[in-house]
């Protein structure tokens, strides 16, 4: 399950962008960049970049001498987040979270939007940023709560688990859901060498203009497309449609609004 729940290739990164970006990350990436943007960086690296909501929302607020390395390990990821952005100020680069291949002490910032959750080992990933950051710099993050707290997302994975009842797609409570224990993350990132750790709930609203838009999101536009799939009958579609009747059932048939919830996090 590790591996297919990276995989963002195919028509993934298309729909991400226009459907889960406005959904569910657009809010945070604002706050997270607001965020970094009173520290006033001038280097600042991104790790996990994907299509580049976070860094379109840091290039909006940074300072014009700011520059921006954004990475990802996903190339089809990256080339999307590119041809939106064209900003001289910004560097693309494919990249490792957990194996940089920076020099030490070479940023101001390292900022992940909603990637810590993907990381094989997250005190390495931790470490890694750590290393690369100058001394006063910060490591600015955040990830999803609990999957419970997160509506869209919880209504969708208890519908595919009424199609699919022996053998339930997980990957959104398994992965994107499935690191947002305060305790775990703090002692996570003192393992790495962090000392200095703050970590807040932010919580936003999830809107749509129907239910049908949440369910191709979620059901199309992540890798739980690849566990649907992987399924067999009665296929994508019919998966979607049952997701998009749940969210009708539970929020109206018209436009939709939802509660999110993560967490953000701050450390040096």
């Amino acid at each position: 399950m590790d591996f297919i729940d990276k995989v963002f290739s195919g028509t993934i990164p298309q729909i991400y962008e226009r459907l889960m970006v406005p959904l569910i990350f657009a809010p945070y990436a604002r706050d997270l960049a607001a965020r970094i943007a009173e520290v006033r960086p001038r280097r600042l690296l991104e790790t996990a970049a994907g299509t580049g909501v976070l860094t379109r929302a840091l290039a909006a607020q940074l300072p014009a001498d700011s520059n921006i390395t954004a990475t990802d390990l996903n190339e089809p990821m990256l080339a999307q987040a590119q041809a939106a952005l064209p900003d001289p100020r910004i560097a693309w680069r494919q990249a490792d979270a957990l194996a940089l291949p920076f020099e030490d002490s070479s940023f101001d910032v390292v900022a992940c939007q909603f990637g810590a959750m993907f990381f094989p080992d997250r005190v390495k990933g931790y470490a890694e940023a750590l290393r690369v950051l100058a001394p006063g710099g910060r490591l600015f993050f955040n990830v999803w709560d609990r999957i419970e707290d997160n509506e869209f997302a919880d209504v969708v994975t208890q519908a595919l688990a009424e199609v699919f009842p022996d053998d339930p797609p997980r990957f959104m409570a398994r992965t994107p859901h499935g690191y947002h224990d305060p305790d775990l993350i703090r002692g996570d990132l003192q393992r790495a060498g962090f000392g200095d750790i703050a970590i807040e709930a932010v919580d936003h609203v999830s809107r749509a203009p129907s239910p049908r838009e949440p369910a191709i999101a979620y059901c199309q536009g992540t890798p739980l497309r690849s566990e649907i799939e992987a399924r067999g009958a009665p296929g994508l579609e019919a998966a979607t449609e049952r997701a998009a009747e749940a969210l009708a059932g539970r929020f109206g048939s018209g436009p939709v609004e939802g509660k999110i919830r993560a967490l953000v996090i701050s450390a040096g």
